[in-house]
């Protein structure tokens, strides 16, 4: 089931309408109200979520779902009017998994909604813990330590710090991060990476020291003079 919270009724009946002709449940709301008691009986797969609504705007809607632990790792596309970089770098600060600017078309806009379902939480959880200085990882239970502190992410920020916890050492460029979490390449991509490598870093505290920038290249975990490990079953 995908969910759509879109004002604008036109936009809302045709991406509705779209989403169903490709054999996927699909139900829209105009305002958050709506949304909210949507959420109450059923959690979808996916929410498309507008910016520019009444009652509230779409950022403190997502912003509302990423403090709820049932939605955390909800994947929302924002579909939004606004087309500065700030604008789009605000809502991927605030957890959205990706952005359509508007006018969209549908071809791209399902192929958005594939790959966030794609990898919506669908790498395969690894049967180990990781520990580097005062960070802790454990993917399987999704939790997050810096030192005796739990440390809240959402899904792609967890996704991103396990994989370069995985590769511990490992540089990848930024074209790898977005295709590895995000599975495809859009407009804004090294920003959408960067956005995500920053909020982890500020997230993380003191732990987020061990994510280095590799200065043209992209990122990696460093192990200097870190006690890092990684342990199996």
């Amino acid at each position: 089931m995908i969910y759509i919270l879109e004002d604008d009724a036109s936009i809302r009946k045709l991406v509705v309408y779209t989403i169903q002709s490709q054999g996927m449940e699909a139900e829209g709301f105009d305002r958050p109200s709506q949304l909210w008691e949507a959420l109450e009986r059923r959690t979808p797969d996916l929410l498309l979520l507008d910016i520019m609504l009444p009652e509230e705007d779409g950022l403190q809607v997502l912003k509302r779902l990423r403090a709820m632990p049932a939605f955390r790792s909800l994947p929302v596309i924002l579909l939004t009017a606004k087309s500065t970089e700030y604008d789009k770098v605000l809502g991927l600060d605030e957890g959205a998994d990706d952005y359509v600017a508007k006018p969209f078309g549908m071809m791209e806009l399902m192929a958005r909604i594939r790959a966030a379902l794609r990898h919506g939480g669908q790498r395969e959880p690894q049967s180990r813990t990781y520990s580097l200085g005062t960070l802790f990882v454990d993917p399987t239970q999704h939790i997050v330590r810096d030192g005796e502190r739990e440390v809240t992410l959402t899904l792609k920020e967890f996704q991103v710090l396990c994989l370069l916890m995985e590769r511990a050492g490992t540089v990848f460029t930024r074209d790898q991060l977005l295709n590895t979490i995000w599975g495809y390449e859009f407009d804004g991509a090294s920003r959408t990476v960067d956005v995500h490598i920053r909020t982890l870093r500020q997230k993380l505290g003191r732990s987020g020291d061990c994510i280095e920038t590799v200065r043209g290249v992209g990122y990696k975990i460093s192990t200097d003079n870190q006690a890092g490990t990684a342990r199996g079953e």
